[in-house]
């Protein structure tokens, strides 16, 4: 259970907002003004502050600029008004991760809530003393300067969007919105009102105006991840706003005008994309202007030991344990994986090392990785996947003291899925 804060001079949305965060799976706080929000944020590590915009004293947008003063990667939900876009765009561009208008739904709120969790844990800073790496990050850091389009390369978990980040960060436009889109988590059919946005009555279902993420990026960054897998009926469409520094609405009369950098991150080969016909090749070369390819886990293995106490460290902190350490075995069994899950497969297997951990070093026993049904016994029978997540689950929650939810966090299931689970064991 992820804290989270909501600020509301309202003391029924306060209430309402409250409960709403708890049945999503997490604890809420409450504060009624932005000066009690400060001071709350001082003590506690918040994963989200959810806040209203018109509040008397300190408005929302006051408050998030002083956030934004105190930290940079603090995520912070904005309410806004019915019928107020202009105002939601204000506050993207002072540096919120998202907003919501007013009234939205549960299953709204829940959306925005569960995409800030579900973003990788990964610090903003990236750890290395790999030389390839170290000299990655310096050519990065030379063009961040320029707003020439870059195309990063590289597995899942290599770190692409935090290189992004890096990137215009250190840039001219780093006071102005950086904008991921998720070019794969979106719906084909929402994908052009998602990066273009659209007028009200655009289509069924369009009630209020949308501002695109194209258009919230304006002055800044925008991200587009994964764009290989973009579809190719959007591309044109794309390939034109980039050229023209323009978009069109859903819906709209006219265009709007827009400048932003594009950073753009694939998973891909996108040239044999080109050759399968499933990627344009004028888009490829509007893209790819400057190539960084970012190396695996596997080699770039000297960091292993390195990130490894970094999240080791991270999570123990977070959890109020003393583990910082590894043993000689537990380190050797890291060093000896294949990572296919790159950093992000690493993070997650401290994360549950550092719950499971009973001491203050990681031991073998304390290691629990992803890809279980490839264990065998030592007397060479396989395991059956079924036992290996049965024993996985019952042992994750008797570390937790039986929390459901936070096992469910630790696994990466919903609470659903951990009580169904019980109920097949007879344990429910």
């Amino acid at each position: 259970m992820k804290p989270v804060l909501v600020v509301d001079d309202d003391p029924q949305m306060r209430s309402a907002l409250k409960e709403a965060i708890r049945r999503i799976g997490h604890k809420a706080d409450v504060c009624e003004n932005g000066l009690e929000a400060i001071s709350r944020i001082t003590r506690t590590n918040y994963a989200l502050v959810v806040t209203d915009m018109k509040m008397p004293g300190m408005d929302g947008l006051t408050l998030l600029r002083e956030i934004r003063r105190r930290s940079a990667s603090q995520p912070v939900l904005v309410i806004t008004g019915h019928g107020t876009v202009e105002n939601a765009v204000e506050t993207m561009r002072e540096g919120a991760t998202d907003y919501l208008l007013k009234p939205f739904s549960f299953d709204a709120l829940k959306k925005a809530v569960e995409s800030v969790m579900a973003r990788p844990g990964l610090s903003r800073e990236i750890i290395t003393s790999d030389p390839g790496m170290e000299k990655i990050l310096s050519l990065a850091r030379n063009i961040a300067g320029s707003d020439i389009s870059v195309l990063v390369y590289g597995e899942s978990g290599t770190g692409k969007e935090l290189l992004a980040r890096l990137i215009h960060e250190t840039g001219q436009r780093a006071d102005h919105p950086f904008v991921a889109v998720n070019c794969g988590a979106i719906p084909e059919n929402l994908m052009e009102s998602e990066l273009f946005g659209h007028e009200k009555g655009a289509f069924t279902g369009a009630g209020e105006r949308k501002i695109g993420k194209m258009e919230l990026a304006d002055g800044g960054t925008i991200l587009l991840d994964e764009i290989g897998e973009m579809p190719l009926s959007l591309q044109p469409k794309l390939l034109r706003a980039l050229q023209e520094r323009e978009v069109d609405r859903v819906g709209g009369k006219e265009p709007v005008r827009v400048d932003v950098r594009v950073i753009a991150t694939t998973n891909r080969d996108l040239q044999k994309e080109c050759r399968e016909g499933r990627f344009r090749e004028d888009l490829y070369y509007r893209l790819n202007v400057f190539p960084i390819r970012l190396p695996s886990l596997r080699e770039r293995s000297s960091d292993i030991p390195l990130l490894a106490r970094h999240f080791a460290e991270k999570f123990s902190a977070a959890e109020g344990k003393t583990v910082k350490e590894f043993t000689g075995k537990g380190m050797a069994l890291l060093k000896d994986r294949p990572w296919r899950g790159n950093i992000r497969e690493l993070e997650n297997v401290v994360r549950r090392a550092v719950l499971l951990c009973t001491g203050d070093s990681i031991d073998t026993e304390d290691l629990m990785f992803d890809d279980v049904g490839e264990l065998a016994e030592p007397a060479g029978f396989p395991i059956k996947i079924k036992d290996m997540e049965k024993e996985m689950i019952l042992r994750t929650l008797k570390e937790v003291g039986g929390n459901k939810a936070k096992a469910a966090t630790i696994l990466g299931v919903t609470v659903r899925t951990i009580r169904n689970k019980l109920n097949e064991y007879g344990q429910e």
